[in-house]
C-alpha cells in the first residue's frame, strides 16, 4: 500500500509539473503577445448588403517604415487581403497594387498606398471595403525589420532569383541595410538557392525587372508562402522565438485571444492560390501621378468574388457602380 501511494504522489507530482509548465508557457506567450502595438478600428465601412459569409478576410499591409511608424505617416508599400475559408482552413491571397486608382473615402480619387499615410490602417481597410464589396474588420502591418526577422527566425527561405532579379537584389540590399542597420551579403548566382532575412527582403522589393509592381507583388505572395510553410512546419511551440521577437514590428486589430487562435490553427490552414487585383488593368498617367486604372472595376470586383468566394455572376453594390463610373469619367478608361 505504501508503495502504491508513493507511486501516487509521485504521478500527481509530475501531472502538476505538466500544468504548471503549460500555464508558464501560456503566460509567457500572452506577456509577448501584449507588446503588440494594437490599433482599434472604430469606424469601419461596409457597403450596404455586403457579407461574406464563411470567410474571414484580413487586410495586410507591409510599409516602408524608416522610423518605425506602423500606424500611419508612410505609404503601404504591399496592401494584401487574406481570406480564410472558415469551413476547410484554405486560403487565397489578393495582392492590390499598391498604384491603383481607386476611392480613397475622403473623396479623392488616388493611389491606394496614400491611405495609409494619410488615415492608418482604418481608412486602409476602408478603402478596400467601399471599392470592392469587401467586409474586412480586421488588420495586420509589418515593417521591413519583422520580415527580415521572421526570414531569419525560421532559417531562411529558398527562392528561385533570376540573373536579372539577383542584380536588382544586390542593389536593393544596400538601402534596405541602411535603413535597418542589419549586414548583407550580396547573393552570388541566380537560381534556386537559401536566402538570409535581408536577402529575402531586398527580393521583395525589386520593382525593375519586366513585368514592373505586378512582379513585385507576385515576389511579395512568394515570400509570405515560403514564410507562411516554415512557420507551419514549426508548429505552435516552434514559433515562440519568432513570436517574442516580431512583437515590436507588429500592429493588428486583432486581441491575443485572436491571434493564439489563429496560431493554434495553422496546422489547418492552406495557401491555395494567389493573385493580383485588379484582374484586368491599364497603366496610365494621368492628375494623381503614374497610375494603374481599373479597366472597368465593377466587373474587376465580381471576378474577385467569384475568386474569393466562388460567386459566379456577383452583381456589385450600387456603390461599386458609381465608384467604377467615376475612374471611367476620370480616366477615359472603359
Amino acid at each position: 500500500m505504501k508503495g502504491k501511494k508513493k507511486k501516487h504522489r509521485k504521478l500527481k507530482f509530475f501531472l502538476e509539473l505538466i500544468i504548471l509548465v503549460i500555464l508558464g508557457a501560456g503566460l509567457f506567450v500572452f506577456a509577448q503577445l501584449s507588446r503588440i502595438d494594437r490599433v482599434k478600428l472604430r469606424d469601419i465601412l461596409v457597403n450596404t448588403g455586403i457579407g461574406t459569409s464563411g470567410y474571414r478576410n484580413i487586410a495586410l499591409f507591409g510599409v516602408d517604415s524608416r522610423e518605425g511608424e506602423l500606424e500611419s505617416g508612410t505609404n503601404s508599400d504591399t496592401i494584401m487581403i487574406a481570406s480564410i475559408n472558415k469551413w476547410t482552413g484554405d486560403v487565397k491571397l489578393v495582392s492590390v497594387y499598391r498604384d491603383t486608382y481607386l476611392d480613397n473615402t475622403n473623396g479623392e480619387y488616388r493611389k491606394a498606398t496614400e491611405c495609409f499615410a494619410g488615415g492608418g490602417a482604418e481608412r486602409a481597410v476602408n478603402m478596400l471595403n467601399k471599392n470592392l464589396d469587401l467586409d474586412i474588420k480586421d488588420f495586420m502591418t509589418v515593417d521591413f525589420n519583422g520580415i527580415i526577422e521572421a526570414v531569419d527566425l525560421l532559417g531562411g527561405i529558398e527562392l528561385d532569383i533570376t540573373e536579372e532579379e539577383r542584380q536588382w537584389l544586390n542593389g536593393y540590399l544596400v538601402e534596405t541595410s541602411q535603413v535597418t542597420g542589419v549586414p548583407y551579403t550580396e547573393v552570388a548566382y541566380a537560381g534556386t538557392q537559401q536566402v538570409t532575412g535581408i536577402q529575402a527582403m531586398a527580393y521583395c522589393r525589386i520593382r525593375y525587372t519586366e513585368g514592373w509592381d505586378f512582379k513585385r507583388t507576385e515576389r511579395q505572395r512568394i515570400v509570405l508562402e515560403k514564410l507562411f510553410e516554415k512557420a507551419k512546419a514549426k508548429g505552435i511551440g516552434g514559433l515562440v522565438p519568432v513570436v517574442n521577437t516580431m512583437m515590436d514590428y507588429v500592429s493588428t486589430s486583432m486581441g491575443n485571444t485572436e491571434l493564439l487562435s489563429l496560431a493554434a490553427q495553422i496546422g489547418r490552414f492552406n495557401i491555395q492560390e494567389t493573385t493580383g487585383f485588379p484582374f484586368n488593368q491599364q497603366a496610365a498617367n494621368i492628375a494623381a501621378g503614374d497610375c494603374v486604372v481599373p479597366v472597368n472595376l465593377a466587373a474587376n470586383v465580381s471576378q474577385l468574388h467569384a475568386y474569393l468566394f466562388g460567386e459566379e455572376g456577383y452583381t456589385p453594390s450600387q456603390t461599386v457602380q458609381e465608384i467604377s463610373n467615376k475612374i471611367i469619367s476620370d480616366t477615359g478608361i472603359q
